[in-house]
């Protein structure tokens, strides 16, 4: 696949970084503004805009398959991804910052009205940021939350805590309730597929998948006995915090804001109406305290600075919070925020990537999420009309994966060996990313 970047900045090399080894890459920007993470990859540079027509014409865009505007400009973003679907007809994905942009864009694809040429896929990567940071906060002690199928499927992580009654149990001797299974274990940093003899861990983060229903009974039985999740503070009222809160609002949830701009406080308690603003400091120890928020059943800092986010975490630690979910830019920071012992880190860049990734496959083939920064993945592949009806004992993948649902028209099937696939049936598939091309290939030639 011909895929053609503009913006050389750190998203463009992170996006350039993951698809690269596969597809050949073009790359468009001003020679100054090109990341040094680009200068290690094999791939094509063109030095110029993007949303020059000579430019364009120079990186190939006749023939590109996918168009990525990824600049920290939204204007010079559409107006090159439009110019782009003119000279050829790439996919395009235009990241934007301004939310505006989303909904007046009467170029887009999904306009009201029909238009010669349009922008296939507009990306907010904050807004990505918040949709995941919510589907985490709301339900209780979960690391991950993805949902698929419209929401009637799930998957879920969670960490074993010591006084686990999972500890030291095999996994096919663990009670767990119908129609869930565990896909995936994250051992020191690792993550591995399981199979029935693996013997859970103390501190091991697995990840369930299943119907929405039965993965709440197990949340219930071994995670937790009731909704805990009562109490909220957010660290950081910038766009996501403001996001965030307009989220919460309306549920049943206790929701207070931290940000330390007199006149970003007021802007905020003008757009919120459930939650209270507090102007001050999240690394103010003594404020903390004063707002209860070591009370908070969830923390969220969602600052613009990695190293702020560490301290806000750390602090609420202390103050007694179980549950602090942290914003980070850096994907390679998500290690340490976890050694330090922050539950849960969260990054626009990974939301980002699945988003593109799910975005970049063909039709029948997709990707619906990436896990443990980007360690694995959830496949979906749509069975070709003609494939041999197999049951899943017979089947013999080239790498390990589990089938962790299959839908057959409206129905949701949590398999096992006896479970039968057929022609049409949607899979979705859990495996290691580097296992997911041999995953793929494997249902293409089936």
């Amino acid at each position: 696949m011909k895929i053609i970047i503009f913006g050389a900045n750190e998203l463009g090399a992170m996006i350039a970084s993951s698809f690269y080894t596969d597809n050949d890459i073009t790359v468009i920007d001003n020679e100054k503004n090109k990341s040094d993470a680009l200068n290690k990859l094999d791939l094509s540079f063109v030095d110029g805009n993007g949303s020059d027509i000579e430019i364009l014409r120079q990186a190939g865009v006749k023939d590109a398959d996918v168009f990525i505007a990824c600049t920290n400009s939204d204007e010079l973003n559409i107006v090159a991804c439009l110019t782009a679907k003119r000279l050829g007809n790439p996919c395009t994905m235009c990241f934007v910052k301004n939310e505006s942009y989303k909904s007046s864009l009467g170029i887009a694809k999904e306009a009201d009205y029909n238009a010669d040429f349009y922008i296939d896929i507009v990306i907010l990567p904050e807004e990505l940021l918040t949709q995941e940071i919510f589907r985490i906060i709301t339900v209780a002690k979960a690391l991950d939350v993805e949902n698929f199928a419209g929401g009637r499927a799930r998957l879920l992580e969670y960490r074993i805590e010591e006084d686990s009654v999972l500890v030291n149990q095999t996994i096919k001797d663990c009670t767990f309730p119908k129609d869930t299974l565990i896909v995936g274990i994250t051992r020191d940093e690792n993550l591995f597929v399981p199979d029935g003899n693996t013997v859970l861990n103390s501190d091991d983060k697995v990840i369930f998948m299943g119907l929405a229903h039965s993965l709440d009974i197990l949340a219930g039985k071994f995670f937790h006995k009731k909704n805990l999740v009562k109490n909220i503070a957010i660290i950081g009222g910038g766009s996501v915090g403001l996001k965030l809160a307009k989220n919460l609002e309306g549920l049943k949830f206790k929701t207070k804001i931290i940000e330390k701009d007199k006149e970003r406080c007021k802007f905020l308690a003008e757009q919120l109406t459930d939650v209270l603003v507090i102007n001050g400091d999240g690394t103010d120890l003594e404020l903390l305290n004063e707002e209860d928020i070591g009370d908070s059943d969830v923390v969220v800092s969602v600052t613009n600075n990695d190293e702020k986010n560490l301290l806000c975490s750390l602090l609420v630690k202390q103050l007694g919070v179980n549950r602090v979910i942290s914003r980070i830019s850096k994907i390679t920071n998500a290690g340490l925020f976890e050694k330090v012992g922050i539950d849960v880190s969260v990054s626009a860049q990974t939301a980002v990537l699945n988003e593109i990734k799910s975005s970049l496959c063909g039709t029948n083939v997709g990707i619906l999420a990436t896990v443990e920064q980007g360690q694995g993945e959830v496949l979906r592949i749509l069975l070709p009309s003609d494939f041999k009806p197999v049951k899943l004992m017979d089947i013999k993948l080239p790498a390990k994966a589990i089938i962790g649902t299959v839908q057959r028209r409206n129905r949701i099937i949590i398999p096992n060996g006896t479970t039968q696939i057929m022609g049409e049936d949607n899979l979705i598939i859990f495996t290691l990313s580097e296992n997911a091309p041999k995953i793929r290939e494997y249902f293409k030639a089936g």
